[in-house]
């Protein structure tokens, strides 16, 4: 069920809204910064996310093909969002679930998980080892 969802980061200086729908799915991959960051998203289109504040905290990092632009709250260093255009989703929002204030422990815990293999650029099929992820 789409609902909307407000996050925020570790000190509170960048605060967004998100309308999505948890059941529908989330993700983890192994790629070198969701591995390293723990990064576990949301993707929704970008119609659907607002933010409400912190744009002047935000810094951007991007790498490789640069087509997502990871956001990073220049105080506490957490990543609440990034943003991309990529073919075939066009433009999108990837959410960092574990930023989402008003969902509930069980919300959290009912969501579906895809885990893709990023690191070796098949992101439709499952890393070998995910236990980690």
């Amino acid at each position: 069920m789409m609902k909307t969802y407000h996050g925020s980061c570790h000190c509170g200086g960048v605060h967004f809204k998100a309308e999505l729908d948890l059941s529908a799915g989330t993700s983890r991959c192994n790629c070198s910064i969701c591995r390293k960051g723990r990064f576990w998203k949301a993707v929704i289109p970008a119609d659907d996310f607002e933010l409400l504040e912190g744009a002047d905290e935000l810094t951007e990092y991007a790498f490789a093909s640069h087509s997502i632009r990871h956001l990073f709250c220049r105080t506490c260093g957490i990543k609440p969002f990034g943003r991309g255009e990529v073919e075939p989703i066009g433009r999108f929002v990837a959410v960092n679930v574990a930023c989402l204030d008003d969902a509930s422990d069980e919300e959290l815990a009912a969501a579906p998980v895809q885990y893709e293999d990023g690191r070796n650029n098949r992101w439709e099929a499952e890393p070998a080892v995910r236990s980690f992820l």
